[in-house]
């Protein structure tokens, strides 16, 4: 498995290595001794989640905060995302700065996406089926979250607005600027 740390550290793409062959392809996907040498501690994750959603669908950008705050491991099983993690960590150098990923079915890659980070991903194949571990358990009253179509940070969903599916809930979340002044 081939590391790549991205300039919001802690978070990492990870890059599997696959063996493929007539019969098809095999890969590790996750690997608790590797995922320790890479990250420095060696995770616990004690909850899988699974979801599935057409074209156009923009999810994010959300978090947990707290004692309740997840780390994330997430891939795409079937079609494809890009992938959105931003560092909201107090004190952290890359504070507001955001990464995005394609994440899909054929490049294989995940994205480890640390404590501290709003998470979100946009759907831009036919369909996606979105996989990912947490290491801690959902909380609903340690949600938080700031609206994905946030001026201040700009992020391009690959998604021509007019087409995007979004929940009512992350429409109508909070800004950035709301959300610092609540966080700092």
């Amino acid at each position: 498995m081939n590391a790549i740390e991205t300039k919001l550290k802690g978070c990492f793409i990870l890059e599997p290595t696959v063996f493929e062959d007539e019969r098809g392809y095999f890969f590790e996907s996750y690997n608790e001794n590797k995922m320790e040498g890479i990250l420095g501690y060696k995770p616990t994750f004690v909850q899988d989640n699974q979801s599935q959603s057409s074209y156009g669908v923009v999810r994010g950008l959300h978090m947990q905060a707290g004692e309740f705050a997840q780390a994330k491991l997430v891939r795409v099983v079937e079609g494809a995302v890009i992938d959105v993690a931003v560092d909201v960590r107090p004190g952290s150098e890359t504070y507001g700065q955001w990464i995005a990923v394609e994440l899909s079915a054929d490049n294989k890659k995940q994205l480890f996406i640390p404590r501290g980070f709003l998470h979100g991903f946009s759907v831009i194949s036919e369909k996606a089926t979105f996989f990912y571990k947490c290491d801690n358990g959902y909380h609903k009253a340690s949600e938080d979250g700031i609206n994905p179509l946030d001026e201040t940070l700009n992020i391009d969903w690959q998604i021509p607005e007019d087409q995007m599916i979004l929940s009512e809930k992350d429409q109508e979340a909070q800004s950035y600027a709301e959300f610092q002044a609540k966080n700092c």
